[in-house]
């Protein structure tokens, strides 16, 4: 389910519901993502600095793809586990290697400080930066039919952009702006004003708008609950329940959520509990 902040939040890490053999090959993968973001997003470097950290650290996912890794090489805590699962589980490099693109992206998108123009540009984005990892834990639960894959894909996002839109306020803060153009100017605003908070009916309508969006996109997926087995889908389903109830929240706030995070509280784990017995 969405996780704080601090944390990749496509990832539910070592869960109580993720099967016990395949929790190190989770950890790892996650282990990889969250450094990767780090080098993207944390500290002070330099937007140069951080291209630079993050193009070593995509030589180091290609040498470890092909050969043992040195336990003294640079981020080895990473790669070591990581290339075990890679070998013990086959999973494609290319999934890993478009999670960095869009760390990349986003470095760049930032220090350009240019957004998204339109629906397309932004569902590609997503493309890369979160439905790898649903598509990389449906090979772990031997799940590889075409369906699930695209069951997969509308999910992961989904929670993408419910990502963005109950981090906006931060995002903004931080120069980065993942309301498409389009979308901004359909709803009678811009990126400046948005970020201004200078046009409160307009930041409503658009605010809502992107919840509705999510939430088809979320509806659409849902049906990969039943095609995962086991414990695995039970942990979907609370996936699903959880980015449905912070779109609640960040319906609930409107305009606001461009200056307010959306909490959850603990009925609200109680109420997604309940939804997620019930799909």
């Amino acid at each position: 389910m969405p996780q704080s902040p601090e944390h990749y939040e496509n990832f539910p890490v070592a869960s109580a519901l993720c099967p016990p053999r395949l929790r190190p090959a989770v950890v790892a993968l996650y282990h990889f993502a969250r450094t990767a973001d780090d080098l993207a997003d944390e500290g002070d470097a330099t937007a140069a600095q951080r291209l630079e950290a993050l193009g070593r650290y995509r030589s180091q996912l290609l040498l470890a793809s092909q050969h043992p890794v040195s336990a003294g090489s640079e981020w080895a805590a990473v790669f070591v586990p990581l290339r075990a699962v890679l070998m013990q589980h086959g999973l494609s490099c290319g999934l890993l290697l478009d999670l960095l693109d869009a760390f990349v992206q986003d470095v760049e998108m930032t220090a350009l400080n240019v957004g998204y123009h339109d629906e397309a540009h932004l569902l590609d984005y997503c493309r890369r930066s979160a439905n790898p990892v649903g598509r990389l834990l449906l090979h772990l639960y031997d799940v590889d039919s075409a369906q699930a894959f695209a069951h997969s894909d509308a999910i992961c996002t989904a929670l993408q952009l419910i990502n963005f839109w109950q981090d906006c306020s931060v995002d903004l803060s931080r120069g980065r702006c993942y309301f498409p153009e389009t979308w901004m100017q359909q709803h009678g605003t811009d990126a400046a004003t948005v970020r201004n908070g200078a046009a409160p009916g307009a930041e409503q309508a658009l605010i809502a708008y992107c919840v509705q969006h999510a939430r088809r996109l979320m509806a659409s997926g849902a049906p990969l609950v039943h095609l995962v087995p086991g414990r695995a889908g039970w942990e979907l389903r609370l996936v699903v329940q959880g980015g449905l109830r912070v779109l609640e929240k960040v319906e609930r706030l409107g305009a606001q959520a461009l200056q307010q995070r959306p909490r959850l509280y603990a009925h609200d784990y109680l109420v997604m509990l309940w939804r997620a017995l019930r799909m």
